[in-house]
């Protein structure tokens, strides 16, 4: 290093015949600092086949505003080619030569002062390695042992002494750290949740090592979950990029990242053995109600087996717990896979989640122990009355046995007080999820458990019951609306066009249909339960019962152009849901109820069949009878479904010209819509309920949907051209009537038809 250090450096008495070329002139120009004349070896000239001779040599110093303007070009250009080198010699008045020869020279001295400074850093570096060495021999010549401090020359201590006091500060480590930790999740201390064998571990095949200091090694879990059915629109697309390695959990970092990864692997393996021994089939934890036969969870048989982590219920809340069982159109693999991205969840989910996102993934495997991740999701019921629920979760995949799967969620906000620093956070979920296993048809059979527990104050009275009873937010409901989406994603991938549909859709026009007609539910229910997720800006006007709201309306260019109106109300019914959702999504009978088609029959024109039920489907309305043609049509686009769990009439204004840009499969993403709509819940109450057990069907269940009375919840958007969200108590008053008319008209027309239907029978 120093040889090479002496070797770069350039003196007054430099010789440039060592540059391997003999000059062609006879003098060396200087500068302001002696510039000495070096041959570089990209710009000599000479020629190689004339001998050497010894030159005298001149020196010729520039003038400081030479010097300044050859510094300046230089910075810019140190290579200069012929031309500009002529030029710069005509704008100095300098010989061309001597405009050469200062650049070589400048060259050189860059060089030099290159390879001083990197001479430099070497020795620099040599010095550290030196130290280092020094340290290390230092270090091997009196060894320690860094986990319990004692000497780690197993000559002066027994070999069985050395591994106990290794194991002993391995335990002392572990059981101080995990027990702060699990201190912060529940709120309370370690000791009160008995002795400390309630810690360990259960038995899932779930493999976890231990590093050095003592904690889970959790450095080997990886994921690549197996990809799922490619069923177009990015659906069931590839899966996400693969995750590798144990990432730190909530941001921290080192050992306390490990432990908290430790901590919480405990939790999800706890609750995913709770999950398993409440899914079996003939489980005791299950018994059938007094009334009306329903399964109703065992309290004595699940205090023997809950997880020591779920702690106590917080005051004020009320459990609610449901099983259900059903074949889905759609394989284990595929079904894991969306499960375990946020995207593909919330895709799967629409009516169910408004917002869900994956915070951080923990840990993750290729060999089948698991995945393990932490996130946040907002669940909604189509009301304005029931708050959207917050929750903060774990989720845990792992594959049980070939062909079955299990996906378990447990709440992780236990002890933290969030839901008095959220007001959404009013909800948190025990060991929930569902089993997944294959069927020889290429099906899944899926039995889904959901235990939750909940602020029931937050809930109006009209909605307890059926919140309580497990139809709202339990499991029936997560499997009907997975059920009805695998028919929708069946019948969308499918080659041939049902009869039923109109020619001039063909298959990329039915794809972009469908994808504006879930553009529109979604804006509708978002107007219904504003979460995290959406824009509006609640205003606190009107009754109780009737939520206004507002946002800016953003045309296609991203310009806020208007004010966007909202509103939206709940009532009950002494009509079942099924006759009501019949009557609503009949066109014929829009001019019964709809004010802006009143005096005018409607007939469908076309509509895209999304599901097996009658109903299931998006449709395009129009009147027979306008006298409007052409692109001044008028038509209704109209998005409606219905299963076990609650049905769903949406619809907005199109025009003519909008259509046949959805029907010939274009991008309608520029398309305004500003949606209306009906949401139609069953009341909860016993001879209405739709929840149930069941194997065998693909009712699950359910019970008698023409029964009873059920919760009907009507919400509306409207464009507002003044830039302002204020509203003239006329306004209001004007938008008040027009709900409860629309409600009135509905009520009044089907107790008329059922009243009619009964009399029929009767003269019969």
């Amino acid at each position: 290093m120093e040889g090479n250090k002496e070797m770069g450096l350039i003196g007054e008495n430099f010789d440039s015949g060592l540059m391997g070329g003999a000059r062609d002139d006879e003098y060396e120009s200087r500068s302001g600092s002696d510039n000495f004349d070096v041959a570089s070896g990209d710009d000599q000239d000479a020629g190689d086949d004339q001998p050497p001779q010894k030159k005298k040599k001149k020196y010729h110093r520039h003038t400081p505003q030479q010097i300044h303007e050859l510094e300046t070009f230089f910075k810019g250009c140190p290579h200069p080619d012929e031309k500009q080198r002529s030029d710069l010699s005509k704008t100095l008045g300098l010989e061309n030569k001597k405009v050469k020869f200062w650049f070589q020279n400048r060259r050189t001295q860059m060089k030099t002062q290159l390879e001083r400074q990197e001479n430099m850093i070497l020795k620099q570096e040599n010095e550290k390695l030196r130290a280092e060495n020094n340290m290390m021999q230092e270090a091997i010549s009196n060894p320690s042992c860094n986990t319990c401090g004692g000497p780690a020359i197993l000559g002066q201590i027994s070999l069985e002494g050395h591994q106990i006091r290794i194991e002993n500060a391995r335990l002392k480590d572990e059981l101080n750290r995990t027990g702060a930790l699990v201190s912060k999740f529940l709120g309370r201390p370690l000791s009160s949740l008995g002795s400390p064998m309630a810690l360990s571990t259960p038995n899932f095949g779930l493999e976890i090592g231990f590093g050095k200091n003592g904690v889970a090694d959790t450095s080997n879990f990886s994921m690549s979950l197996p990809a799922g059915l490619d069923m177009g629109d990015g659906v069931f697309g590839a899966p996400p990029a693969t995750l590798s390695g144990t990432r730190s959990p909530m941001g921290m970092m080192g050992n306390e990242a490990q432990v908290e990864g430790s901590t919480l692997t405990h939790l999800a393996l706890a609750a995913m053995d709770e999950l398993i021994k409440m899914a079996q089939i003939d489980s005791p934890l299950w018994i059938k109600s007094s009334s009306g036969g329903q399964e109703v969870l065992n309290q004595e048989e699940y205090a023997k087996i809950c997880s020591p982590y779920t702690g106590s219920k917080p005051a004020g809340y009320v459990t609610e717990v449901s099983r259900e069982t059903r074949v889905v159109m759609i394989n284990s693999l595929a079904l894991v896979d969306t499960f375990m991205d946020a995207d593909r969840w919330l895709q799967m989910f629409p009516s169910m989640i408004t917002r869900a996102v994956t915070m951080d993934a923990i840990s993750s495997d290729t060999a089948g122990t698991g995945a393990l991740q932490l996130m946040h999701a907002e669940l909604q019921l189509p009301s304005p009355l029931v708050p959207v629920r917050q929750l903060n979760f774990l989720r845990f995949c792992k594959q049980h046995r070939e062909g079955v799967w299990v996906v378990v969620d447990v709440s992780v906000d236990f002890g933290r007080n969030a839901a008095n620093s959220n007001p959404f956070m009013n909800c948190r979920r025990l060991p929930s999820g569902c089993v997944v296993q294959d069927t020889p048809e290429g099906m899944s059979k899926i039995t889904w458990v959901d235990h939750s527990q909940y602020d029931e104050n937050v809930i109006h009275q009209m909605y307890r019951p059926l919140v309580n009873s497990g139809i709202g937010f339990g499991a029936h409901r997560w499997v009907a609306t997975l059920q009805r989406q695998c028919e929708c994603l069946a019948m969308l991938m499918s080659p041939s066009i049902p009869s039923e549909v109109s020619p001039v859709i063909n298959q990329d026009g039915r794809r972009s249909m469908l994808r504006l007609a879930q553009r529109m539910t979604n804006s509708f229910w978002s107007g219904v339960c504003p979460s995290s997720a959406s824009k509006w800006e609640i205003l606190h006007i009107g009754n109780n019962n009737t939520r206004f709201m507002s946002r800016k309306h953003v045309d296609y260019s991203g310009e806020a152009t208007s004010i966007v109106l909202s509103a939206a109300t709940s009532v009950w019914l002494p009509v079942s849901r099924q006759r009501v959702f019949d009557f609503l999504r009949d066109g014929q009978n829009r001019g019964k109820w709809d004010i802006f088609s009143s005096g005018v029959t409607n007939q469908e024109m076309h509509h895209v069949i999304k599901g097996q039920g009658q109903g299931n489907c998006v449709s395009v309305l129009g009147a027979s009878n306008n006298a409007a043609n052409g692109n001044d049509r008028k038509l209704w686009l109209q998005d409606s479904w219905t299963d076990t769990s609650g049905s769903m009439i949406v619809y907005s204004s199109i025009d003519v010209q909008s259509f046949n840009i959805v029907a010939s499969g274009q991008d309608s993403a520029y398309i305004s819509l500003f949606p209306s709509g009906f949401s139609i819940l069953p009341d909860g109450h016993s001879n209405n309920n739709c929840v149930g057990t069941s194997t065998n069907g693909s009712n699950g269940g359910a019970g008698n949907t023409n029964a009873g009375g059920c919760l009907l919840t009507f919400g509306i958007q409207m464009q507002n051209n003044l830039p302002t969200t204020m509203l003239t108590m006329e306004s209001v008053d004007t938008i008040n009537r027009h709900l409860s008319s629309t409600i009135q008209k509905i009520k009044m027309h089907t107790e008329l038809g059922m009243n009619e239907a009964f009399f029929d029978s009767s003269e019969i």
